[in-house]
């Protein structure tokens, strides 16, 4: 993470765009790497982790757009903070963690 800061505060007039981002990429592929070797350490199984992390998302999102519909809108009629509001209430349900 100390990379990724230090990159950020160059100047940026320094740095061409795609540099920047091809470092980033660089540094959060290593941030990823880094946590599927954890994973492994604690005797998880990343993919399933992941797979398992989707699934959640999936319903937490299938909820937003539920509690959009109800309110008789669309997601691109609704906004951030509403949509904000309904994930936070799914994050609360059981079935959706």
């Amino acid at each position: 993470m100390h990379e990724i800061e230090k990159i950020k505060s160059q100047n940026p007039n320094k740095i061409a765009e795609d540099d920047l981002r091809i470092k980033l990429e660089k540094e959060v592929g290593d941030v990823f790497f880094a946590m599927v070797n954890y994973a492994r350490f604690l005797g998880i199984n990343p993919e399933d982790a992941l797979r398992l992390t989707n699934k959640k998302f999936i319903k937490r999102f299938n909820f937003v757009q539920m509690k959009v519909k109800e309110t008789g809108k669309t997601i691109n009629e609704s906004n951030l903070e509403e949509m904000d509001k309904y994930w936070n209430e799914s994050k609360k349900l059981p079935e959706f963690n």
